[in-house]
């Protein structure tokens, strides 16, 4: 117990503060799950649909602010840095130990300054593709017959 105390003392001397959720903070580019609106992964990047549909929705991020792995492809960053200029969103280019280039890892981030607990994050969960409406045939009902009718004439 006097050994953690010890070691409480001296990082604290030295400036050091122990950090909250260090496996959360390594995956979701130093911000905590918790705060994530939604998250891009480095392959849904290259997803030209999903950078479209990301694009689409900047308006909602407005009262967000979104990290950015430094790794995304150059185009892509050009186009959020334009519309978070445009919209007066802050953001912020992360290049330290967080910023990883796997597939599965983050790449982009729209967070909050405070715990929002949303449930879905991925951006294929956050907006679903829309479901293409085609051309249903509508069913065709039976044609009703009246009760005397079924009576008298049978049930054809």
């Amino acid at each position: 117990m006097s050994d953690d105390l010890n070691t409480r003392v001296a990082n604290a001397a030295q400036g050091i503060t122990p950090q909250t959720k260090p496996d959360e903070r390594r995956r979701f580019l130093g911000s905590l799950r918790e705060r994530v609106f939604v998250r891009m992964t480095n392959a849904e990047v290259e997803n030209k649909k999903l950078t479209d549909l990301f694009l689409a929705h900047f308006q909602d991020y407005l009262k967000y602010s979104l990290l950015i792995n430094c790794n995304v492809n150059d185009d892509f960053l050009s186009q959020v840095e334009t519309q978070c200029s445009q919209n007066n969103i802050p953001f912020t280019i992360v290049s330290d130990e967080t910023a990883k280039t796997g597939p599965d890892d983050t790449a982009i981030l729209v967070v909050a300054q405070t715990a929002i607990n949303k449930m879905r994050i991925e951006i294929a969960q956050v907006y679903p593709p829309e479901i293409p409406k085609t051309e249903l045939s509508q069913p065709t009902k039976p044609k009703k017959v009246g009760f005397w009718k079924r009576i008298f004439h049978g049930d054809k």
